[in-house]
């Protein structure tokens, strides 16, 4: 099979500083490939006219579209305005630019939350559009759900060479452990970290801890973005996992074991619980070739161990 992305691409990251994006880079590096990226500063992405200027003078042979507003259930319910106007105007900016440039290869990074709230389970490309929308995520999943149709219609009126990638819940070096808009695994990694620190004897968590997650480390997300780009070109979307899910619960606990923290985990029910259930079908990926290879507990722990290492420890008080 003829491959898509030759040794010799030039390749575009958009949000190379992102947990998705920096994986990207270094994998595309790894394999050879000179990677274009900008820092916001230096490019905003938002901006049509500034970005179709940049990708018509580097004129990369591919990009990557990772670049997007993210966050767990606090943040989009807080910021709906900007889930969605923030990652339609990056999505219909980025997408046309490099339609206008003759970008032969772009991979458009969605999301899982695209899919109805009560999906059947594993979820397979074929549910998009066919149930609502889990409510507390609906504006970001409602941009990645457009950003899939203009990729799918640039695809039909034009012939490009554009894919989709539907990733389950990532996780890694890069990622965003802010408390107040962090995702729920850096966000736990976090919460122990301080527990096991200050020698707290509780730890409170939101939800009733039934929900069912699933869960991929960014350095096997990026693994799978190269084969795909290399092998696949067609409109459906394709999802990216693990295939395996485990309750929130069961999550805490494994975190809290690799953290080292000993006391009591509780969770808040009054809290919501965001979609019962999400894991993907990937027979897609498998029929590439492709399989994740970091197991979630060696994940946990290496993620963990570079986050600590960036932490200064709180400083002693002298008596």
């Amino acid at each position: 099979m003829e491959d898509l992305l030759p040794a010799s691409a030039r390749v575009y990251v958009a949000g190379h500083r992102g947990l998705v994006g920096s994986a990207m880079v270094r994998r595309l590096t790894a394999d050879g490939h000179e990677v274009l990226a900008r820092t916001r500063s230096e490019l905003d992405l938002r901006d049509s006219a500034a970005t179709a200027a940049f990708l018509r003078e580097s004129r990369p042979d591919a990009v990557v579209l990772a670049a997007a507003k993210v966050g767990g259930i606090m943040a989009n319910s807080t910021c709906p305005v900007q889930f969605i106007e923030d990652n339609l105007r990056i999505q219909l900016s980025v997408i046309s630019a490099a339609h206008t440039a003759e970008v032969p290869r772009l991979l458009f990074l969605g999301s899982s939350c695209i899919y109805p709230r009560l999906a059947p389970q594993p979820i397979r490309e074929d549910a998009l559009l066919t149930g609502p929308l889990e409510p507390t995520n609906e504006p970001y999943a409602l941009a990645k759900i457009a950003g899939i149709v203009q990729v799918r219609s640039y695809r039909r009126q034009y012939g490009a060479s554009y894919i989709c990638a539907m990733p389950c819940n990532l996780y890694g070096p890069g990622d965003n452990f802010d408390p107040e808009s962090s995702h729920v695994l850096p966000a736990l990694i976090r919460r122990f970290h301080e527990a096991e620190r200050d020698g707290l004897d509780e730890v409170v968590l939101w939800g009733s801890g039934t929900p069912r997650r699933e869960f991929l480390h960014v350095d096997d997300l990026a693994d799978a973005c190269v084969t795909l780009l290399r092998r696949y070109d067609d409109d459906t979307p394709v999802n990216v996992g693990c295939g395996d899910d485990l309750t929130i619960r069961e999550l805490a606990h494994l975190v809290a074991e690799v953290v080292g923290y000993r006391g009591r985990i509780t969770f808040d029910t009054t809290k919501p619980d965001g979609t019962p259930r999400k894991v993907l079908d990937i027979s897609r990926m498998r029929e590439l070739g492709w399989a994740p290879r970091i197991t979630l507990r060696d994940g946990i722990a290496a993620t963990y161990a570079a986050w600590s290492s960036t932490q200064r420890p709180r400083p002693v008080v002298g008596v």
